[in-house]
């Protein structure tokens, strides 16, 4: 095990499931309680990542952090630096690349609460921002919960966005799947059967706790 690459990883996923989570939960909200017309648009923006191939969102991620373009240069300007091939640029593409992950499960959380519950405060005059967080967020907490592990989970597992955005620089951009790949490369197959069958284990265990909490709580919700 390259406890190096477990430790990268393992900072990369808890990054950026943190940010997904404060940029996630307003988006979610707006998607499930707009009645806009063409919310469809920013619903399929934010699925993109799931059909559209890693090395494609990587590419135009490694040309949008090139210095050549208005974003590269404004960053480079206030760090001298670029983002391409280093841990800044590993945790943007990290959330862009998870983001349906953690929107999607938060918008079907919030739209399964109770409408009664919703129309009842509004009746008695509470305003749209202690509707949301004294009645919508507190009753999805378990779809919060599900977004969280879930894009922890993706942000794990990543390669192709990844490889494209970060290169294989040990200590700043190998992770825990890049690493497999240089083991199977050198064909050292123990080495990579081993981080292999961790990750195996580790995405199980997050499911197995992902699907019983989500029982639990339908069942609660059942009472």
């Amino acid at each position: 095990m390259n406890w190096q690459a477990l430790a990268l990883t393992a900072k990369l996923a808890a990054l950026t499931s943190l940010v997904l989570m404060l940029i996630s939960v307003p988006i979610a909200l707006w998607l499930a309680f707009s009645q806009r017309r063409w919310k469809f648009l920013l619903e399929a923006v934010v699925g993109l990542p799931i059909v559209l191939p890693p090395t494609v969102l990587g590419l135009y991620l490694l040309m949008a952090f090139g210095s050549g373009t208005a974003a590269g240069q404004w960053y480079s300007r206030i760090t001298g630096s670029t983002l391409a091939f280093t841990f800044g640029g590993l945790v943007i593409a990290s959330v862009l690349y998870s983001l349906p992950f953690a929107v999607n499960p938060i918008a079907a959380g919030f739209r399964s609460v109770d409408q009664k519950l919703i129309d009842a405060a509004r009746t008695l005059g509470v305003n749209k921002s202690k509707i949301y967080w004294r009645i919508v967020l507190p009753l999805a907490w378990p779809a919060l919960v599900t977004g969280l592990v879930l894009s922890f989970a993706h942000t794990v597992g990543e390669f192709g966005v990844v490889l494209m955005v970060g290169g294989n620089i040990p200590g700043v951009t190998r992770t825990l799947s890049i690493d497999i790949y240089d083991q199977v490369q050198s064909l050292n197959y123990a080495s990579a059967n081993q981080t292999a069958l961790a990750l195996l284990f580790f995405s199980y265990a997050l499911l197995c706790a992902v699907y019983g909490l989500n029982r639990r709580a339908f069942a609660w919700g059942g009472h």
